[in-house]
């Protein structure tokens, strides 16, 4: 059988099940990546398990995400992390040494290889020729004490790559063309496997930027082939004995087709609120912007910087614009001073960040009331810059360059035929102290972990009860997404440990008196809530379903789930179900009641049962997509009591 990269890497890491797309597969996990707004919870439930030392061929805990130390918060949840790091044997990144998911590529990062990481984006590593997935903190701390990962097969979306990109358009185009074409929903239940000569154009960082937005698309994950451009790149991080070859074999099909003609795409923009809201850039030359950010994993690579320092280079910033920028890392910080393009940015009025998320995740960087922000982020989901009402676009780094020359929003076309060429450095920075390495076992188990006075430990979660009255305190619309559940931001985020205090900005986006009401609901059995399609895109933290769980909610009833919010409320004891008819969702209105009865046995006996509305005594037929392992999950309380009971010594 002729298989393409992703059956490769799905077929040799296969624990059980069949490559069936849509049948539950497990898959052994090779390497493991944790950040610190989700690292902290990961590893307090490796703690609870009682781990001695991680399993994993390697796992890294990056600190990249909670930087600003407006308080003692952050700096403890550091040192909590640096200790527990030490002590289950993972590598460790300190603050300043850069985003995640990049220095992961520069340093650990290998071909052929599975990576789970606790952050959304952790699907840009598909860029190194892995099967790098994003997933809940619960399933990496269980991948990272050895349990194998649970999942859907994908289907393989196959997309061929002809051309070569133009003049002033780079990787962010190609990845936003196909966010035009399908938006955010388009990639779901599907790994986009990128083939074809147009990616021998590609260079590693181009391929990792169209890598992670992939998640944008809500696919399983993006895989690229490991070609001689990676391993170039691994040579120039002085790893090349980590590089194998890995491409589809001659023949090889997928369950999908389509063809980019790199060469015809032109500068992209995303509008407000949706990195699936994209148009040309010439649309809206014009549109007045306050902010102009560069930086984040998805715009990470020298290039990236480079190109838009020479834009700027002897040059100012429009009047009133803010120019952001944010080196990814340390690494990439000390290539960029070396050849001049940061002098470029701060004579041309820039302001330089420390390499890490900043921005991206609502961490500083918030923009003004009322002004627009162009951003080379990947997501501009209302609320996510930190600015509850903010107008955020999102683009490439040419387009972000030349907008703040003009203070406006502008197609980087009009500066001139000819982009700037930015040449290779001959010498690239290697940076062998962005990881501190694991202890030996011996060294680790010695180790006692520091824990701040926020840290909280996870409280316990009751089982599922077999009949339930509860009431719908919230109905919303399509693609709510897990910042508007619950936030990032440095408001919300140093509250990463304590579930408590995190709880309290749960939905208050959406609507700020749903954190008393789903107090009062816990003492009277919970609540459901009502959505549309796409619930909980975006984030894949699992703050978004461990903090409603701590409030009370007990179903969420939608149109249908994004993939990793699903399996997060599943891990936590709260039960996702659909509509088997779309149109019902119309019948349901905040505060209705509804009455779940024989539960537990209807969930075991089938995949569609009917719930009752109380008041007019109405059916509604809905469906739930789980597996029998998922439904004991559910019915214990969730994952943590489901591990508990499997150690327990049988009679």
């Amino acid at each position: 059988m002729k298989l393409n990269i992703t059956q490769k890497l799905i077929k040799n890491h296969l624990v059980t099940g069949e490559m069936m797309p849509g049948a539950e597969i497990a898959l052994k996990i090779d390497q493991t990546l944790t950040q610190d707004a989700t690292g902290t919870m990961v590893m307090l439930e490796l703690e609870a398990m009682g781990l001695d030392i991680a399993k994993t061929e390697a796992s890294a805990q990056y600190v990249d995400h909670n930087l600003v130390q407006t308080d003692s918060k952050n700096a403890d949840d550091h040192l909590f992390l640096q200790s527990a790091s030490r002590r289950f044997g993972l590598y460790f990144s300190k603050p300043g040494n850069g985003v995640s998911h990049p220095v992961h590529m520069q340093r650990l990062a290998k071909p052929g290889k599975t990576l789970l990481g606790s952050d959304s984006h952790t699907c840009a590593n598909g860029c190194m020729g892995m099967l790098a997935m994003g997933a809940g903190g619960l399933d990496v701390a269980l991948a990272i004490a050895g349990e194998p990962f649970y999942l859907r097969m994908p289907k393989v979306w196959g997309i061929k790559l002809t051309g070569e990109l133009a003049e002033w358009v780079s990787a962010k185009d190609v990845i936003l063309e196909l966010l035009r074409r399908h938006d955010v929903k388009g990639g779901v239940g599907k790994v986009i496997e990128y083939y074809g000569p147009g990616v021998d154009t590609l260079s590693a960082m181009d391929r990792h930027v169209i890598a992670n937005m992939g998640a944008e698309l809500g696919a399983t994950t993006t895989v690229f082939p490991s070609d001689d451009e990676i391993k170039r790149f691994l040579k120039e991080q002085n790893r090349e004995d980590d590089w194998v070859e890995l491409k589809a074999d001659k023949g090889a099909t997928y369950d999908i087709d389509e063809e980019i003609n790199l060469s015809e795409i032109v500068p992209l923009v995303a509008k407000p609120s949706s990195p699936g809201n994209v148009v040309p850039v010439s649309e809206l030359a014009g549109t007045p912007i306050y902010q102009s950010y560069i930086g984040s994993s998805a715009n990470p690579g020298y290039r990236d910087f480079a190109i838009a320092a020479e834009i700027v280079k002897g040059k100012q910033v429009a009047v009133g614009v803010s120019l952001d920028i944010n080196p990814t890392s340390r690494q990439m910080l000390t290539d960029l001073l070396n050849e001049g393009h940061i002098a470029s940015f701060i004579q041309a009025g820039g302001r330089l960040h420390q390499a890490g998320c900043n921005g991206c995740i609502g961490m500083g960087q918030a923009p003004a009331t009322g002004r627009n922000s162009l951003r080379t982020t990947p997501r501009n989901f209302p609320g996510r810059s930190g600015t509850i009402e903010d107008s955020v676009y999102l683009c490439g780094t040419e387009t972000a360059a030349a907008s703040a020359l003009a203070g406006e929003i502008t197609d980087p076309r009009t500066l001139g035929p000819k982009a700037p060429k930015i040449r290779a450095i001959k010498n690239p920075t290697i940076d062998m102290n962005l990881l501190d390495a694991p202890l030996s076992k011996e060294e680790a188990r010695k180790v006692v972990i520091h824990k701040g006075p926020n840290i909280a430990s996870i409280p316990e979660m009751d089982a599922m009860p077999d009949n339930l009255q509860i009431p719908i305190l919230l109905k919303m619309g399509d693609n709510i997404s897990t910042d508007e559940i619950l936030a990032g931001g440095s408001r919300v985020l140093p509250f990463r440990s304590n579930l408590p205090e995190i709880s309290k900005f749960t939905f208050e986006i959406i609507d700020k008196t749903y954190y008393k009401r789903g107090m009062e609901s816990v003492a009277h059995g919970g609540h459901a809530i009502v959505a549309g399609v796409n619930y909980g895109q975006g984030s894949s933290r699992e703050h978004a379903a461990l903090a409603p769980r701590y409030l009370g909610l007990r179903a969420a009833l939608v149109k249908d789930f994004a993939r990793i919010h699903w399996q997060n409320l599943v891990n936590f004891g709260i039960l996702p179900i659909t509509f088997v008819n779309a149109e019902d969702y119309h019948k349901l209105h905040e505060g209705d009641i509804l009455e779940f009865s024989n539960l537990r046995s209807k969930i075991k006996e089938g995949n569609e049962f009917e719930i009752k509305v109380q008041a007019s005594n109405d059916f509604i037929k809905v469906r739930h997509a789980l597996t029998e392992r998922q439904v004991e999950i559910i019915l214990v309380g969730g994952m943590i009591n489901w591990v508990k009971d499997q150690k327990q010594p049988t009679s």
